[in-house]
């Protein structure tokens, strides 16, 4: 049984002192909602201390929106898994559609940031999706294949339970605009199929796999009642209390 992940990627909204309140508001509704899901939320680097320490006790997971692919040098700018460790962190978000569009980040560059997480003992959130066009001229199945194959080059099977893979069709991320319930677990389905070709069907039945896209408390109900969607990745609806705990509470 996959149990429910459900995870609030902040972008870059919330400042230190925000971002602390927030979590802590956060974290005290969930406990007396009984929330009983897997909850992480996604700070910008800089608010990443502040929740780290407002979260202590609690078993919200405080995850990074992205890492680079070094251990340490010369990159300006860029942030080391061994800086977030030292945070407290333990996942990374790699691979979110703004990344790619916005960074030209591609698979060979995100595959290297994912063995470099894995390395050092920490877990991956993994986005793959496509885009209006690419959809509309059917080679949905064909982005998926390809950003899974690059994304997962040379991870080994035993690290797959490290993996969690995040379903995001970049049509629908903060457009308001969400795939049919249906539509979305039919690519969450052929994910699944892929990662039993590329290891085993013991280990895709084990992969949670996650849906973004304007996720909201009025459709989560719809999509986390589908066979292979096993939980969210929040962009806007994580930004306040009020909008994310009705959907980390959907089954209460």
């Amino acid at each position: 049984m996959r149990k429910a992940y459900i995870a609030g990627n902040w972008k870059m909204n919330m400042t230190p002192s925000a971002g602390a309140a927030y979590a802590a508001e956060l974290a005290k509704a969930a406990a007396e909602a009984g929330a009983d899901v897997k909850i992480m939320v996604a700070p910008p680097f800089v608010t990443i201390p502040a929740v780290v320490e407002a979260l202590r006790g609690s078993s919200i997971i405080v995850a990074a929106q992205n890492m680079n692919d070094h251990k340490s040098g010369a990159y300006t700018g860029e942030v080391a898994p061994e800086m977030l460790k030292d945070l407290g962190v333990t996942t990374v978000i790699l691979g979110h559609s703004e990344r790619r569009s916005y960074y030209k980040e591609d698979d060979a560059f995100i595959n290297r940031k994912l063995l470099l997480a894995l390395e050092e003992g920490m877990d991956v959130v993994l986005c793959v999706g496509e885009t209006l066009e690419e959809r509309e001229s059917g080679k949905l199945e064909e982005v998926l294949s390809t950003q899974l194959v690059g994304g997962l080059k040379d991870v080994k099977a035993e690290d797959m339970e490290h993996i969690t893979i995040a379903y995001e069709p970049v049509w629908a991320i903060g457009t308001g605009r969400t795939a049919t319930p249906e539509d979305a677990d039919s690519a969450h389905a052929f994910i699944r199929g892929q990662i039993a070709k590329m290891y085993s069907d013991d280990i895709a039945q084990k992969l949670i796999i996650q849906y973004g896209g304007s996720v909201n408390a009025s459709n989560v109900k719809a999509l986390m009642a589908k066979e292979n969607i096993d939980g969210a990745l929040v962009g806007g609806a994580s930004l306040s209390v009020e909008k994310f705990l009705p959907i980390i509470t959907y089954d209460k």
